[in-house]
């Protein structure tokens, strides 16, 4: 993937540096397998604003990810790579030797005219989809799944991968993206590779505007607010606040939130690296 940084002819197109779309194919998603996705601008069915900082942006459909990867022992050929306006990855459409069409993520190094396959059998290749018992050990590994059958919950956004280091009994033993190991059963699948748009995270919008193309509104921040709208509020000049805090009140930057009894504490081996 690359990214296309342009001349400064205006104010907002000086830092601007967004993707140059090169690996797209098609501009147009499939029909079948889009529906319209309402906006809600933050309020709830009563018309009460539950969320703040949400409304306008461009109209989008929502694609329909097969997330399950359940047709086992069916090939499927790449027929387009494309932009999803939900995601930071890319999307594959594939076609199944059924006729079947579905979207799937897109990893990194998949091409149109591609054979993918899936399920018990398959070999270890970029958008394939294994057991995690028939992954080779060492393997960068996206879209894992946590319950067998549930589908892909972990390493699905742009430039994410996670790593297979070894097999304990019924479990792998994964190193996720966070740097956190922890065990997940081995009946459960994951595809083979990293997950495409690699440089997602080096786009710069430029100006505030692009934000509203995306939906959201300005944030305002908590310190500029008075002691009545957030704890964090009032004083004299530029205060600094206090303590970081959310607006009802939960301390933050630091303060661990997980529950002490979570069930999923066992399968845990090492918790993720602290920023500090």
């Amino acid at each position: 993937m690359a990214l296309k940084k342009y001349k400064p002819t205006t104010s907002s197109q000086r830092f601007k540096i967004i993707s140059a779309f090169d690996e797209i194919t098609a501009t147009k998603p499939e029909k079948s397998l889009v529906y319209t996705l309402k906006s809600s601008g933050g309020r709830n069915n009563t018309g009460r604003m539950t969320m703040r900082y949400i409304g306008g942006g461009h109209k989008r459909k929502l694609r329909i990810i097969d997330f399950k990867r359940d047709k086992d022992g069916i090939p499927a050929v790449v027929k387009t790579i494309e932009y999803d306006p939900n995601r930071s990855a890319r999307i594959a459409l594939v076609h199944y030797s059924d006729g079947e069409k579905r979207y799937i993520i897109a990893p990194k190094g998949l091409t149109v005219g591609q054979t993918i396959n899936s399920g018990k059998g398959a070999t270890p290749d970029i958008g394939n989809t294994l057991f995690l018992s028939e992954i080779p050990l060492g393997s960068n590994i996206h879209n894992i799944e946590l319950q067998p059958g549930k589908g892909a919950e972990i390493a699905r956004s742009a430039g994410i991968s996670a790593q297979l280091m070894s097999r304990d009994g019924k479990y792998a033993i994964i190193k996720m993206p966070s740097s956190e190991t922890r065990m997940v059963l081995l009946t459960c699948k994951a595809t083979i590779g990293v997950v495409s748009n690699a440089d997602h995270n080096l786009e710069i919008s430029g100006k505030a505007g692009r934000s509203r193309w995306l939906g959201r509104r300005p944030r305002t921040r908590a310190v500029v607010m008075n002691p009545v709208d957030h704890p964090m509020g009032g004083g004299e000049g530029r205060a600094s606040g206090g303590h970081p805090r959310s607006r009802k009140g939960m301390p933050a930057k630091g303060f661990k939130t997980r529950k002490l009894k979570n069930k999923s504490n066992r399968l845990i081996i090492e918790r993720r690296k602290s920023k500090k």
